[in-house]
């Protein structure tokens, strides 16, 4: 026991440790190497300097009542293209997520096993939500600002795409983990698969389900603000143009209401959370 409190034993798993950091720094150094990672560039005298001029720029931040004014449309109009977004991607995730669900499936009831049918219609399902996902919203309003032009539209069907797929996996796998027992008892009693979700897994899951929703809503935001640089629109569009004309003051306004609308989004997200609870 005396030499277990003894603060100058030594570490008994120390081999191990030294071990892992050894792979670790292997499997790591040549990714490093490879992302040509050379963080140092950043703190030269040029890089320095040029950083320097840049944040200098940004004071004081544009604050004239005209632009305030075109900001509060730029910002609304985020906010509704990150909303739109979100909503067509909820019509399709739902759904979608039903679905993918294998704790709602009717075959499996007494079994165990689902029939040939659902669980080769679950495959497709599943497969259909990592294509949605995989391509990421900013590549989607690539494509779409091609086929409908510039605009919000690209940025609304970028989200609607990438956030159903991500929604729709999230959600199935939320739901699967819940405690069971209400939505067997239910299926097993002869209830649908849409009132066994709602009354049986959505009141058990209600809180985690609206938490991600509404970071997905934030992420969705801040996507939209992305998507404006290929000419979706809202914020990002704004931005852009700012930074093309170097207005270091417009883009320090604009980067505030960056923060102030993650932060809106974050106590949107406990409050629903706290009446959940």
């Amino acid at each position: 026991m005396s030499s277990t409190l003894n603060p100058h034993h030594p570490d008994p798993a120390w081999r191990g440790r030294v071990t892992l950091a050894a792979v670790a720094l292997i499997v790591l150094w040549p990714l490093l190497v490879w992302s040509e990672f050379k963080p140092w560039m950043l703190f030269d005298r040029q890089s320095l300097n040029a950083t320097g001029r840049f944040l200098s720029a940004f004071l004081p931040p544009a604050h004239s009542p005209e632009f305030l004014l075109l900001m509060l449309e730029a910002t609304w109009q985020t906010i509704a293209i990150a909303t739109a977004g979100m909503t067509l991607a909820l019509l399709g995730a739902v759904p979608l997520s039903i679905l993918a669900n294998e704790r709602l499936s009717v075959s499996r009831l007494g079994t165990g096993r689902m029939g040939w049918f659902g669980s080769n219609l679950r495959r497709m399902v599943r497969w259909l939500l990592i294509l949605l996902r995989s391509v990421p919203e900013l590549v989607w309003a690539l494509l779409f600002v091609r086929i409908a032009g510039l605009g919000p539209t690209a940025g609304v069907a970028a989200i609607a795409l990438t956030y159903c797929g991500m929604l729709g996996k999230v959600y199935a796998e939320i739901l699967e983990s819940s405690d069971g027992h209400a939505t067997d008892a239910l299926l097993k009693n002869g209830s649908g698969r849409l009132a066994a979700l709602c009354y049986g897994a959505l009141p058990v899951s209600a809180s985690e389900l609206v938490s991600y929703t509404v970071y997905r809503w934030e992420c969705a935001i801040r996507g939209s603000v992305v998507m404006g640089f290929v000419g979706a629109g809202g914020l990002g569009q704004r931005m852009d143009e700012s930074m093309k004309m170097l207005a270091g003051g417009e883009v320090a306004t604009m980067l505030i209401i960056f923060v102030l609308l993650v932060a809106c989004a974050d106590g949107v997200s406990k409050v629903l959370r706290g009446r959940l609870a």
